[in-house]
């Protein structure tokens, strides 16, 4: 029977039952109940006889604040996004290595570079894939798992997992196993007033736990707001979009390239003909029998299925916009006769593991009725990341697949890297992208797409994303498929070298295709005549802003929504104009743009957000006067 209780009892009968060492398993992201994961770790900090060791992932902690003008833009915004969301304490620990002795935590996925300067982080990283958490955390010593749930009113005997399921529902018949074996393992959850009720398989009873916290969590929800999207990601999700196939099957991942693959997903299926007239002028032509064989550009007349560990925002606004609508089904006859035409009532539009988003994205979950959040399924990792286990069935329900996965680096033979550095340290972690593109082989039908941008800009220098060699990699080159960048599509399945190393030159930015076509020739890997097609030999950021400007309309900026004031855009733009100034061959520029820039009462309202209407002393008002400067280089015409 479940035992309800305060969170300091809880804390109590958990150190009464549980041996010296505590295995503390908390999901990853969302999903942590963080006021008792703090008693627990506090009150075990002060006892050095006992030990604790955290299995979890995504720790999700406020954005670091810097200093000068990015400090007076993010702590108002932090504070009122954030509210009094409770921070983790082991969280602060880490990042200054300040974890006591008997304390570690274990994490497989890490809030992107976020841990890259904390050497106990970086020690006590499991390379998993998320499909493999469970497994591995079970046979680290799993004895208590303590979750974030939901309750609905109308079910006072049942609890969801809501937000996560994904690795609690595979841990759940390991920790049954054991305990028939005598073993002692205690399941925790508390209930959060705001987290949505999701049905389906995330319901659990109430007697699925030993303790429930008594008093329901009511602090701010964690949220990602959505941020802006750039000229550059707009054109890798247009391109990806025209990958995506109608009665086919999707998989996104968060951040601002799978918005601007939302994005224009929603202008293909809302404004068809401005699309294509985009998608002319652009040129796919070098893509046509790809496209023609394995994508479209049509409106969707069947709709798409959703199927993907992270339930994204992106997701949800296609179910909205009719876009994914297609049913599956649990069963095998149901399934086929969905297949086969025959119209059916019910089934499951989308299957995720996990969700976290922005504000409004919660909001709308929370708007829903019961009989239309069944159409989402929240469920075991193993379901959606895996295909063994119900293969017939998920074959079934998975045509057509697309797994879009962003990647930062590719090497010019193929191979992905999307966790780590060269050095070592881990940016965030492999997650379930080696899941998906394995499935991307597997299933008939299906790609693994990876996008990602083919130039990055740090510390006023540019390099090329796309490279000769890395010391990492995530993706091995024999699992190479479809990579796109900004600047078109590569189609590296079954290509020999040599192709691959020019698919992907004829999608890199023409600053760095000379370099890195003589590395291949020096390596042997190219010809010594080859030439680049000069179709490819105009991939600048300067014809991608020419043709954004034809079609203003299909590049908005907040294309999900946003968390930000009017001004707050503005100065966002601002900011990101300021910090590409930061550099020497600039600074000439940002000097006499800074001399040139317009009256304090031209931009009265976003001083004020800065607090910068009467600048105190000389830093003040060079940060007025940048600001300003910034200000009117970046407005909106």
């Amino acid at each position: 029977m479940v035992l309800c209780c305060s969170i300091e009892r809880a804390v109590d009968d958990v150190l009464a039952r549980l041996p010296a060492h505590i295995h503390m398993a908390s999901p990853l992201g969302l999903g942590k109940p963080n006021r008792f994961i703090n008693a627990l770790y506090q009150r075990i900090r002060q006892l050095p006889e006992r030990r604790l060791t955290i299995y979890t992932a995504l720790s999700l902690g406020r954005p670091s604040l810097g200093d000068g003008l990015q400090r007076r833009f993010l702590e108002p915004f932090v504070e009122r996004v954030f509210g009094d969301y409770p921070e983790l304490d082991f969280l602060a620990d880490l990042r200054r290595d300040g974890l006591p002795s008997n304390i570690h935590v274990q994490q497989f996925f890490m809030q992107p570079g976020s841990l890259l300067h904390s050497t106990q982080a970086q020690q006590d990283y499991v390379s998993s894939n998320y499909s493999h958490a469970a497994r591995d955390i079970n046979a680290a010593g799993l004895n208590l798992i303590a979750q974030l749930v939901a309750a609905a009113p109308e079910q006072p005997e049942r609890l969801s997992l809501s937000c996560n399921p994904d690795i609690t529902l595979d841990l759940l018949p390991m920790v049954a196993r054991r305990r028939a074996a005598g073993e002692t393992i205690l399941l925790l959850a508390q209930v959060h007033s705001d987290l949505p009720y999701m049905p389906g398989d995330s319901e659990l009873s109430r007697d699925s736990f030993d303790l429930l916290i008594d008093e329901p969590e009511r602090s701010t929800l964690f949220s990602t707001p959505n941020m802006p999207v750039d000229t550059q990601d707009h054109f890798i999700g247009l391109h990806a979009s025209t990958l995506v196939r109608d009665g086919g099957t999707l998989q996104i991942g968060i951040g601002a390239m799978g918005d601007a693959l939302t994005a224009a997903l929603l202008a293909r299926q809302a404004d068809n003909e401005g699309y294509q007239a985009l998608l002319a002028d652009v040129d796919l032509s070098p893509w046509k029998s790809l496209l023609d064989k394995e994508g479209g550009i049509e409106a969707f007349a069947q709709g798409l299925y959703g199927c993907s560990e992270m339930f994204v925002n992106g997701l949800l606004v296609l179910v909205d916009a009719g876009i994914v609508r297609r049913k599956v089904h649990a069963d095998l006859e149901r399934q086929r006769q969905a297949n086969a035409g025959v119209v059916q009532s019910g089934g499951v539009m989308v299957h995720g593991g996990f969700f976290l988003g922005p504000r409004s994205f919660y909001q709308r979950l929370h708007e829903l009725s019961r009989d239309n959040l069944g159409v989402f399924n929240m469920t075991a990792i193993s379901y959606i990341n895996e295909l063994f286990g119900q293969e017939e069935l998920k074959r079934l329900q998975r045509i057509d697949a697309r797994f879009i996965n962003s990647a930062f680096t590719m090497t010019l033979l193929g191979a992905g890297v999307a966790d780590q550095l060269e050095d070592g340290r881990v940016l965030s972690g492999v997650g379930g992208q080696y899941n998906f593109v394995a499935q991307g082989h597997a299933l008939e039908g299906a790609r693994s797409i990876l996008i990602l941008r083919s130039w990055r800009e740090a510390g006023g220098e540019v390099n090329s994303n796309i490279v000769w060699e890395y010391g990492h990699c995530t993706i091995p080159r024999h699992l190479r498929d479809i990579v796109v960048t900004e600047y078109g599509i590569a189609d590296l399945r079954g290509r020999t070298d040599a192709q691959v190393i020019e698919a992907l030159l004829n999608i890199a930015d023409s600053r760095f295709q000379s370099g890195l076509i003589e590395q291949a020739q020096k390596a042997g890997k190219l010809a010594g005549d080859f030439r680049l097609d000069p179709r490819f030999a105009d991939n600048s950021p300067q014809r991608l802003q020419t043709i954004r400007t034809r079609h203003p309309h299909l590049f908005p900026e907040y294309p999900l929504g946003s968390d930000f004031s009017v001004e707050e855009r503005d100065l966002l733009r601002a900011l990101n104009w300021l910090k590409s100034k930061f550099k020497l061959t600039e600074m000439l520029e940002l000097g006499k743009a800074a001399l040139d820039a317009p009256e304090p009462a031209a931009f009265a309202a976003h001083l004020e957000r800065m607090g910068l209407s009467q600048p105190e002393g000389l830093k003040e008002e060079l940060f007025q006067r940048l600001l300003l400067a910034g200000l009117q280089e970046t407005l909106p015409d």
